[in-house]
């Protein structure tokens, strides 16, 4: 092989796992001696039995099974572990080629038959189509979901530097190289899907699928079998959403409006990483991350029976509170500009101008739909080529008001902050990250009193 080939083969391959059976230990160690080096996980059954045993244990992108080997050929073997429950995909090795076989193999799901003996490169390639097969697939299916379920794949970055978004950063920074659950709360369009998928991007498991659910648009008769797939009578097998998530991050949106059902079932996942296909026997274990988001009050959900308290406490480890964008206003400047950027370029349309005084408007509007309505608003307004009434403006700021827009933002955010604090200057400055003398000179620079 030339160093084209190596290099191609050792991308495609790293980051798999594969187990080998073969009953010979001279197949065994030529396959593993090949494979180790470019595969995240190799491991090696001596026989169906063994592998029967290692597979109840861990999950595997791809097989490589031997067809005759003593007491039990491959396929029979394959045909078994397909009824309990196998869900890699197989490459099928044998010295002994013949139609009846092939025909088997294929209605079986083999993924590829190789023909002893091989050369490194042969079955290198092999090794390859299929993990290339197996991720198309992959993406395939998690598109479909997205399409058919609104969930939107780019969710964006966490925009802003005010203090309240500066201490959600910060904390998903901490909690980036763990594994721990983390629930998001807040009110909605807050940016509970967006914090989500930055501390995905920020962790280990960034080159992994983050596959988002919205537990309350998947029809309740189909959420059990879109979550954990099936293998039917016919021994067809569907991977569901919590596989195709495999080694990523899964988050689910609208928990509280989870199913009874789902929530028992939910809670075993969560408490052993394993999960069960609808009609499957075997449990599969997995490698996943939990997030969570909500825009209910889950103590109340579980007060009044809607939510299992033994789940509440289970996915209530680390807890975010995404504030709403009338507490973090001087962020808002930064945000339109980066949805008129956007949108101006997706449309191929003007960027209308972001003046002072439409800027102003903005900050002192309440937003009750949070980022998602400013966002809708930009959206909006480049299609139509101008800004609603309520936040045209003419350019400039003239007399006393022209003041920096930035500043007039600052200021807004920091009197909210203080009318909900009761008038506390030392409570508001502990809300808001900074130091009272901050809040004394802020209101100096105003015209009002030091305090």
């Amino acid at each position: 092989m030339n160093k084209v080939q190596t290099d191609t083969y050792d991308a495609k391959l790293a980051g798999a796992s594969i187990l080998v059976i073969d009953d010979e230990p001279g197949m065994r160690n030529f396959l593993a001696k090949i494979l180790t080096p470019r595969c995240r996980r190799v491991e090696q059954a001596d026989s169906p039995k063994r592998a029967s045993e290692i597979l109840d244990t861990a999950h595997f992108d791809l097989i490589i099974v031997d067809n005759i080997m003593p007491g039990q050929t491959g396929l029979e073997w394959l045909q078994e572990q397909r009824r309990v429950g196998l869900f890699a995909d197989t490459i099928l090795i044998t010295a002994y080629a013949d139609l009846e076989a092939a025909i088997k193999a294929l209605r079986i799901g083999v993924t590829d038959f190789l023909l002893k003996p091989f050369r490194a490169n042969q079955i290198l390639n092999a090794v390859s189509q299929a993990l290339d097969r197996k991720r198309l697939r992959r993406e395939n299916f998690l598109l479909r979901h997205e399409l058919t379920t609104g969930v939107s794949a780019s969710g964006g970055r966490l925009i802003g530097n005010s203090p309240a978004i500066s201490q959600v950063r910060d904390l998903l920074g901490r909690l980036a190289p763990l594994s721990t659950s983390v629930l998001f709360t807040g009110p909605s369009g807050a940016g509970k899907e967006v914090a989500a998928r930055t501390l995905h991007a920020m962790s280990g498991r960034a080159d992994k699928p983050f596959v988002a659910i919205n537990c309350a648009a998947i029809p309740p008769d189909l959420v059990t079998r879109e979550l954990f797939g099936y293998v039917d009578a016919k021994d067809t097998r569907k991977d569901g959403l919590f596989l195709n998530a495999d080694g990523g991050t899964l988050f689910l949106d609208e928990v509280a409006q989870m199913p009874d059902l789902v929530q028992v079932a939910l809670l075993r996942v969560l408490e052993d990483q394993r999960i069960r296909p609808v009609g499957a026997e075997r449990e599969i274990p997995l490698d996943l991350r939990f997030m969570f988001a909500t825009n209910a009050d889950l103590k109340q959900a579980v007060a009044e029976g809607r939510m299992r308290s033994d789940l509440y406490h289970r996915i209530n480890i680390m807890q975010i509170e995404m504030p709403p964008l009338n507490q973090r206003s001087e962020d808002i400047v930064e945000l339109a500009a980066l949805f008129m950027k956007e949108f101006s370029t997706a449309k191929g349309a003007r960027a209308l101008e972001l003046d002072d005084e439409t800027l102003l408007k903005m900050s002192r509007y309440d937003w009750p739909g949070n980022v998602r309505e400013l966002r809708n608003l930009i959206e909006r307004s480049v299609i139509l080529q101008a800004f609603p009434e309520e936040f045209s403006g003419n350019g400039k700021i003239t007399g006393p008001a022209a003041i920096d827009t930035l500043e007039l933002v600052t200021q807004r955010h920091i009197m909210h902050v203080l009318d909900t604090c009761g008038g506390n200057r030392a409570e508001a400055a502990r809300r808001l990250g900074v130091s009272r003398k901050t809040i004394d000179r802020k209101f100096a620079a105003w015209g009002g009193e030091e305090g």
